[in-house]
């Protein structure tokens, strides 16, 4: 595994985190983070059951019949699920050390789910028009990885999700992230059952080039 930044603290936590438990922490490491207080931080946990709406939500795509709580969150994009078996990474960087352009931090924390589905031996990729990380093609594509960010006085806060092996029927609670036409999929649906903590250091071993297309991107433009 490559060496992580030291200056960056990692967090995982084996139980499901509250909503509201995970969102009052980003808050306050961000707020630190911005007044030099505390380090930039990426952490990795699991929700219980859940549904959140993003700030383009459209209600007519929130079904949920099996009476989940849904969570105003704050981040861009439309309905997500969370819940247990899916790895949400939630990435708090200040992007006045990194690269100051919000689009191309998006870009690269794609970038950062496909190498990290590349290192587990699975093929993924972006799709034009789409949000999200997609496996397959024609009509075996599906989605395999969710993301939406907030960023505050260039602080990011929340993150990705990726499908290791959550209950995808809790998916029909949601035209997930506004995508009707195509379905949902899993590391676990495809075949393969790779525990939490090879997701995670796969995670690690990709983010260190994670930062460094980051930081290309932006010397580039």
């Amino acid at each position: 595994m490559r060496e992580l930044p030291a200056d960056i603290e990692w967090l995982t936590s084996d139980s499901p985190v509250p909503y509201e438990e995970a969102l009052a922490f980003m808050e306050q490491r961000v707020a630190a983070i911005r007044n030099g207080t505390a380090p930039e931080c990426v952490w990795l946990l699991e929700h219980p059951p859940l549904f959140t709406a993003g700030t383009s939500a459209d209600p007519a795509e929130l079904f949920n019949p099996l009476g989940f709580p849904v969570y105003e969150a704050g981040r861009g994009g439309r309905y997500t699920y969370h819940g247990p078996g899916q790895r949400v990474g939630y990435v708090m960087l200040d992007l006045e050390k990194h690269c100051k352009d919000i689009r191309r931090f998006v870009h690269a924390l794609e970038g950062w789910m496909i190498d990290t589905l590349g290192v587990l031996g699975i093929s993924a990729h972006r799709a034009d028009s789409r949000i999200g990380i997609w496996v397959g093609e024609g009509a075996d594509e599906k989605k395999i990885g969710a993301l939406g960010v907030r960023v505050k006085r260039w602080v990011t806060l929340h993150g990705f999700s990726l499908n290791v092996a959550p209950d995808l029927s809790h998916f029909g609670g949601i035209v997930p992230c506004g995508i009707a036409e195509f379905g949902v999929t899993s590391i676990d649906k495809l075949g393969k059952q790779i525990p939490m903590m090879r997701v995670d250091a796969a995670l690690k071993c990709s983010f260190a080039s994670f930062l460094k297309a980051l930081e290309r991107e932006c010397k580039e433009s």
